[in-house]
């Protein structure tokens, strides 16, 4: 007889008929499966494994055996097994293949598997954690939906027909799709450079993130890490979304986010002093910016100035003072771009202020200003009807050369830099002392009196002239341009002056040749009638050294004699008579004319 079999497994895939697994025997031709419920058996005659015993009643347990069989006679019964009729063991489930389909866009899963006979309907349960999802289909697949994104669900399904249900299948891992980033973090980290950060993703095994400019252009950045970098440029709105990946796909679409980049900083920036103070700052419109605000740093403070325009005027600077001039672009959804550069910019030096004017000699006044600037060239003018004048020092004071005489000025003061020029000093009043007559003439009217006369002074008033001798002086204060002198001593040399006065009192001193008044006239002249046509004059001399003359003038004719000198008397003759005559005796002098003011006789 053959070996006795050894029974693999045994189950029962209908309610009348359990399928018995062996392993073969050498030499057995056939072999007898026994099927005992305690009240009957069953035997079935097969060829080989597997073998089915029919004809059983459902639901009942049974004690299986198997024999070999050859024409030597019947083996020893194999150790039974126990099966039930009309259940499905867990050994049926093997044949089932279970399958998954996974759709990451709606986030559900397709549960297939091949059918087998016996099983009248499925149930599939697709666990994770304490969440139990279930789907029941008699079919041979069934759509798992709402599945959880980045969860680890496990799949098993469970057959069953009238008999029962049979064991869960082992279960199968089905990992969905990871959630959508959260935590986005958008900064510059540095102007230029976009930091994109956020957290880590439950089953991400790497991500990518898309940057779209509102120009249409659009990167992306593919991690494994929570963050990328990227270049951004100024005055840009970025759109900006974040997707984590895994062998089940890419995660569902998450919040897009908005950037925008702090506007650029303005350009062509230009700064002009319109005048000592006042600077106008104009620069070209940048992309992003909705407001400009001009900052001056420097002197005492900071000066601000915003505006939507291109262009801001700053006023009331300090002069000679340097400003740091910078416009910064500001945007509602940014605010401001903090790395604009700044542009040095000095003001004009200050004004001086003259303290003192001063004459340093005819023609020559010294102006005196306080400096009030660190490095400035400071020029004086002095403006007049008589033209310009100026004087330059790098001090605190300068000298005007050359001024005419007799001029009204103003003088004001000026610094200049290389940042420019100041305004004015207030102007000071500068008068000239009046000039000197150019012309003089002396006339001596009668023996103790003479004329002086001149030509006119400019910038002068009054005059005082002053005729002066060891033996006296005379003087006179006129408005004129002429002036009479008494007590004029004759035969006396005189030094002549004159000073020349403005209205406000300014004098010039003037010095003329010196003058000498005429020789005295004689006195005691008597008249002697020498015959019926002639005439002895006789006269009381002066001066002994002096030479005279005698002049007759009448109708009928003009005489004269000069006598010797040291003589004091001289005839004439040939006399028409029958007329009467004036007699007069001077001095005879080697310059000008003939002295006509001496007493004077009548002579008939």
């Amino acid at each position: 007889a053959p070996d006795t079999p050894v029974i693999d497994q045994a189950y029962s895939k209908l309610s009348n008929s359990i399928t018995v697994e062996w392993r073969a025997v050498p030499g057995a031709t056939n072999y007898m499966l026994t099927a005992e419920d305690g009240d009957s058996f069953v035997e079935t005659m097969v060829k080989n494994s597997p073998g089915t015993v029919t004809g059983l009643k459902p639901a009942t347990l049974y004690r299986i055996t198997v024999r070999s069989v050859n024409s030597g006679g019947k083996s020893q019964p194999s150790p039974f097994r126990k099966v039930k009729t009309g259940g499905l063991s867990k050994s049926y489930f093997k044949f089932l293949d279970v399958k998954l389909a996974f759709n990451s866009g709606a986030l559900r899963a397709v549960v297939s598997w091949m059918p087998t006979e016996g099983a009248l309907t499925y149930s599939v349960t697709v666990s994770s954690g304490l969440l139990k999802l279930r789907c029941n289909t008699s079919s041979a697949s069934c759509m798992v939906p709402s599945l959880q994104c980045s969860s680890e669900y496990y799949v098993s399904v469970t057959a069953h027909n009238d008999a029962g249900s049979s064991e869960p299948s082992e279960a199968v891992s089905l990992k969905t799709i990871p959630c959508a980033p959260v935590n986005i973090s958008i900064e510059e980290d540095e102007p230029g450079h976009l930091l994109v950060s956020w957290s880590s993703v439950s089953l991400g095994h790497y991500y990518v993130v898309f940057v779209k400019s509102d120009d249409g252009l659009e990167v992306h950045c593919n991690t494994s890490s929570t963050q990328c970098h990227f270049q951004s440029d100024c005055g840009y709105t970025y759109f900006i979304s974040v997707f984590a990946y895994n062998k089940a796909g890419q995660s569902p679409l998450g919040d897009v986010f908005n950037y925008t980049t702090a506007p650029c900083c303005p350009s062509d920036f230009r700064a002009v002093f319109t005048s000592s103070d006042t600077v106008r700052v104009t620069w070209a419109a940048v992309r992003g910016a909705d407001l400009y605000e001009t900052r001056a740093a420097g002197g005492s403070g900071v000066m601000l100035c915003r505006d939507t325009a291109t262009a801001c005027t700053l006023s009331a600077l300090q002069c000679s003072t340097p400003y740091n001039i910078t416009v910064y672009s500001f945007s509602e959804a940014r605010g401001s771009n903090t790395s604009c550069a700044p542009q040095y910019v000095a003001t004009a030096p200050c004004s001086p202020e003259i303290k003192n004017i001063s004459k340093e000699g005819l023609s020559v006044i010294s102006v005196q200003w306080q400096p009030n600037n660190e490095e400035a060239t400071y020029v004086v003018t002095a403006r007049g009807e008589a033209g310009l004048w100026h004087c330059t020092s790098t001090r605190n004071s300068c000298t005007l050369m050359d001024l005419p005489c007799g001029s009204d000025f103003s003088v004001s003061a000026i610094a200049r830099s290389p940042a420019g020029q100041s305004l004015p000093s207030y102007s000071v009043p500068l008068e000239t002392a009046p000039c000197c007559p150019n012309d003089m003439i002396l006339t001596q009217v009668t023996q103790s009196v003479t004329n002086i006369s001149w030509s006119v002074g400019r910038g002068a008033q009054t005059y005082v002239t002053t005729l002066e001798s060891p033996k006296g002086q005379a003087k006179c204060h006129t408005l004129q341009t002429y002036c009479l002198l008494g007590c004029i001593t004759c035969g006396t040399n005189y030094t002549v002056s004159l000073r020349a006065i403005s209205e406000t009192g300014l004098t010039s001193s003037c010095t003329y040749q010196g003058y000498s008044s005429s020789a005295c006239c004689p006195s005691g002249v008597k008249l002697y009638r020498l015959s019926n046509n002639g005439i002895r004059v006789f006269w009381r001399a002066s001066d002994e050294t002096m030479s005279y003359n005698a002049d007759l003038h009448g109708s009928k004719g003009n005489f004269s004699c000069t006598p010797s000198s040291g003589l004091s008397h001289c005839d004439i003759t040939k006399i028409p008579c029958g007329d009467v005559y004036t007699v007069l005796v001077a001095p005879v002098t080697n310059k000008g004319p003939k002295l006509t003011f001496c007493p004077k006789k009548i002579y008939s």
